[in-house]
């Protein structure tokens, strides 16, 4: 029998393993700090890159249920003025179709056997046994020892620590995350300018990002170049000031636009982006590695999901590969991930020079047009 696979998180890069490890015959247990599988909103759209989650769904044998998530029509990007004039506008397809974050996660829970996943175990702490075993502890204090551990969990993975002494840090922007429902009937003239797709509203150290979801659901990310201090001077228990305040930083946007902040149904969320160092690795451990974001958590540039979702193919089908040698197939993965995510953390911070360094919006459109494309991503 091939070792059995211990996985800390059920997010998309953690699910993903755990289904193609079940693809090809491999034993796994996913351990996730969450309730249920509805215990929180899980974001907005994600487009699925075929160089990556596409090869990551094939590889999971799911491509006809992602398919059948597709929204059509929200590969749709455009590009605002301030006062709304509309300065770039592209409804063709990339090649990149648009789906729910949630919807995508509950078909992964869908194809793995029942009980694969065990529902509220919150880590508090991991060690070193030796021999390549290792401890998880968890909350409410209980234990398992493994041979293969997976830290699929997140920014501030409890996994990390047993390779990496690295600590994410602030990138100096924040998002503020809203929602508009029923928008076409509640709010028309905001509706009509965020369009059918995304909508991208920038200036420098700020901007305006929605994207149309199911329906009339706009959801959007008000981008900030400021402080966290700055921030926790804001109540957000408070959510009309809290939104008065977030809005006060676009004064004399277009109200259309600025109703993304101030009209919004749910209270204002504040979502602080924080990265590990570019190029972050780690020296072999026997028996235990990272994917995703608990790897090479980065500012968003549209790859976190995927890449968490081709990490997780990718170390599935090394351990497939080398039933044996749990050490090579380790080895072969991490030498193959620390390349490919270091480059995607350099284009995410090449992007968000242009989202909203000195140059936007015409940065962001240069890129667009293909005038200025870092390593053809978008």
């Amino acid at each position: 029998m091939p070792t059995p696979v211990t996985i800390i998180g059920a997010g998309l890069g953690g699910l993903t393993l755990a289904r193609v490890l079940y693809v090809h015959g491999i034993p796994a247990t996913v351990y996730e700090a969450e309730s249920s599988p509805a215990a929180r909103a899980q974001g907005g759209m994600l487009d699925i890159h075929e160089e990556n989650g596409q090869a990551a769904l094939e590889a999971a044998g799911l491509m006809d249920e992602f398919r059948g998530l597709v929204l059509e029509g929200r590969e749709a990007t455009r590009v605002l003025a301030s006062d709304g004039t509309v300065l770039y506008d592209d409804d063709s397809t990339r090649g990149r179709p648009e789906v729910l974050r949630g919807e995508l996660r509950r078909v992964l829970l869908a194809s793995l056997p029942a009980g694969t996943v065990r529902w509220g175990h919150k880590v508090s702490a991991t060690r070193a046994l030796g021999e390549g075993r290792h401890e998880v502890v968890f909350a409410d204090g209980g234990t398992v020892v493994t041979s293969l551990l997976v830290g699929a969990d997140g920014a501030w993975s409890r996994v990390r620590p047993l390779l990496s002494g690295a600590a994410p840090e602030y990138t100096g922007v924040s998002f503020v995350e809203t929602y508009l429902f029923d928008a076409d009937t509640r709010h028309p003239a905001t509706a009509k300018a965020v369009g059918g797709g995304a909508m991208f509203a920038l200036a420098p150290g700020r901007g305006i990002q929605a994207h149309r979801e199911n329906g009339g659901t706009l959801h959007t990310y008000v981008a900030l170049t400021r402080t966290q201090e700055w921030f926790a001077a804001i109540d957000f228990t408070d959510a009309a000031a809290a939104a008065a305040r977030i809005a006060g930083e676009f004064e004399g946007w277009a109200p259309e636009l600025t109703a993304l902040i101030t009209d919004g149904r749910t209270p204002p969320v504040l979502r602080t982006l924080h990265a590990l160092p570019a190029g972050h690795r780690w020296d072999r451990v026997p028996g235990v590695t990272l994917l995703g974001d608990a790897a090479h958590l980065s500012a968003p540039n549209g790859e976190g999901a995927n890449l968490a979702m081709y990490d997780g193919a990718e170390l599935a089908q090394a351990l497939a590969a080398h039933p044996d040698d749990t050490e090579a197939a380790l080895t072969a993965y991490e030498q193959a991930m620390f390349p490919r995510s270091t480059e995607a953390a350099t284009d995410g911070t090449q992007l968000h020079e242009l989202l909203f360094g000195d140059d936007t919006p015409h940065s962001l459109i240069n890129m667009f047009t293909g005038q200025d494309r870092p390593h053809e991503k978008a």
